[in-house]
């Protein structure tokens, strides 16, 4: 027992040290318009280190490069924060720093990205729309395509602080809102953690269902299929909702986020089978919007960005940080991502992603 407690007092912690952290990361940045005020040099670049890096945890990722020609930024993942209103025990980003960047240095970055070669972005998190109400991710959302100009942008969510309002404002300037729903029974929802207060998860799916029609935005549903929700028949719901894609993901277990003695979750009961995973997707075989990863293809395809703007290298089963974009550049900072852009392409990560070019009846 008293093991036990000495466990879990030092993953507290350590949650505590990272949420310090992510303060000491958050008032360095808020430094550096002071470089304007001393005449600095205009070709300096305005951002300062970030927190982080020099921990006392293996890196030998950051000394190798996996490809000596980097891959390019075609789509990424930015989790721009890491806060979110639901507690599901799988998730597997989870809240151990509050951080978020300034938003002219999140927009510097994105502009970086697009220079390299980006053409998707996906806003997601923790929950995108927890930071300013939503105001943070629609005028990052309205950079992206007014600004940038990029084919498509994204954002997952869980729904659940998304306003009418939002989307008269922001919804002209977004392709896809991906809302994860992992089960239509509310139960099974709040065993999962994806529930807050009374609200229902279900019903609230279907009211933004409505809304992504009356705004011209592409609705996609994200389900994470895990030992809660694995014997769930979910076809005549999905069908009723007709998204433009079902993304159907395993229970992945990611060191230091939803696993080990570090980690903020215990996802441990609710990881699944790779037969228990094919059992689910033969019986939904027939739903023609069906996009199946399983933990093989999801761990290295997916080019993920910190709230930091670090890539995340996942080939080890936890989330190896790269240095800043924003520090480094995107070229010198990708290298180090773990990403594999052939399986990118061979799980069907390129698509048609721009809502122009959907052709879809509103």
């Amino acid at each position: 027992m008293q093991l036990v407690l000495l466990a879990r007092l030092l993953s507290i912690g350590r949650a505590v040290l990272a949420e310090l952290r992510g303060r000491l990361g958050a008032l360095c940045w808020s430094l550096t318009p002071l470089s304007l005020s001393l005449s600095l040099p205009l070709s300096l670049p305005l951002s300062l280190p970030l927190p982080g890096w020099r921990d006392s945890t293996p890196r030998p990722q950051r000394e190798q490069e996996w490809d000596e020609t980097p891959p390019t930024p075609t789509s990424v993942n930015y989790h721009f924060t890491r806060q979110c209103n639901y507690k599901c025990g799988f998730c597997f980003h989870t809240a151990k720093t509050s951080f978020v960047l300034p938003l002219e240095e999140a927009k510097r970055g994105l502009a970086m990205l697009k220079e390299a070669g980006m053409e998707k972005i996906n806003f997601s998190g923790g929950e995108p729309f927890i930071q300013d109400r939503g105001e943070f991710v629609g005028k990052l959302v309205q950079f992206c395509k007014q600004e940038l100009e990029l084919p498509s942008v994204s954002i997952v969510s869980n729904g659940s602080l998304i306003k009418r309002q939002w989307f008269e404002k922001y919804g002209e300037y977004l392709d896809i809102l991906a809302i994860s729903c992992d089960s239509f029974d509310e139960d099974v929802n709040v065993l999962i953690g994806r529930r807050q207060g009374k609200k229902n998860h279900v019903e609230n799916l279907h009211k933004l269902r409505q809304w992504c029609r009356e705004y011209a935005v592409a609705f996609k549903i994200n389900s994470v299929i895990n030992r809660f929700n694995v014997e769930e028949d979910m076809n005549e719901q999905i069908k009723a909702l007709n998204p433009v894609r079902w993304k159907v993901f395993q229970c992945l277990l990611i060191e230091g986020e939803n696993t080990g003695e570090d980690a903020l979750r215990e996802a441990e009961k609710f990881v699944i089978s790779d037969e228990d995973f094919d059992r689910f997707l033969d019986r939904h075989k027939d739903v023609s919007c069906l996009v199946p990863e399983s933990n093989q293809k999801m761990r290295d395809s997916y080019l993920i960005l910190d709230e930091y703007m670090r890539f995340l290298n996942c080939r080890n089963g936890r989330k190896e940080p790269s240095k800043s974009i924003l520090d480094v550049g995107v070229e010198a900072a990708i290298k180090f991502s773990g990403f594999d852009e052939k399986m990118f392409l061979k799980r069907g990560g390129k698509y048609v992603w721009s809502k122009a070019d959907m052709k879809l009846d509103w």
